[in-house]
């Protein structure tokens, strides 16, 4: 099947399987290795992509579902030579232990704050459901809370 496929700004033509999920597109053909495979049902988030601003578990949707669409890794997240606000946040809060989950999570939350740009507990309790086997959610809300604070996240 012919494609095409926008990741981080960068527009690949590819004649693939269409039914190739675009994490293994992401991981094996671009060497983004960043979005990490953990669960393969969609069920724990480490593999969460945007696709057209929207959190996306990269695992279960297919390169035929993506097809034309904006992808962006959380190797696209922060502007050229920069980090992004949230991971800034991260870096100051310590939030990583292991830190397997974290591209997935930062992913989640940046599409969060992009609908919900001064989210409460509750609004961070029930809109992330990324799982962090560490634990260090404690951590999580603290530096999603204030990357906040100073207003635009992006």
């Amino acid at each position: 099947m012919d494609l095409t496929i926008t990741v981080n700004n960068q527009t690949h033509s590819l004649t693939a399987d269409g039914d190739k999920p675009l994490l293994w597109f992401l991981r094996e053909d671009l060497g983004l290795n960043g979005t990490k495979f953990g669960c393969g049902i969609a069920a724990c988030g480490a593999c969460t992509v945007h696709v057209d601003g929207e959190a996306t578990r990269s695992c279960s949707i297919t390169l035929s579902a993506v097809a034309g669409k904006n992808i962006t890794t959380i190797e696209g997240l922060a502007p050229p030579g920069g980090l992004h606000k949230l991971q800034a946040a991260w870096i100051a809060h310590q939030v990583p232990q292991c830190g397997y989950c974290q591209s997935g999570m930062l992913m989640a939350v940046a599409a969060l704050l992009a609908k919900t740009p001064a989210p409460t507990e509750a609004d961070i309790d029930t809109g992330l459901t990324n799982i962090c086997r560490c634990g260090t959610y404690v951590r999580i809300k603290e530096a999603i809370l204030d990357a906040t604070k100073s207003g635009a996240v992006a």
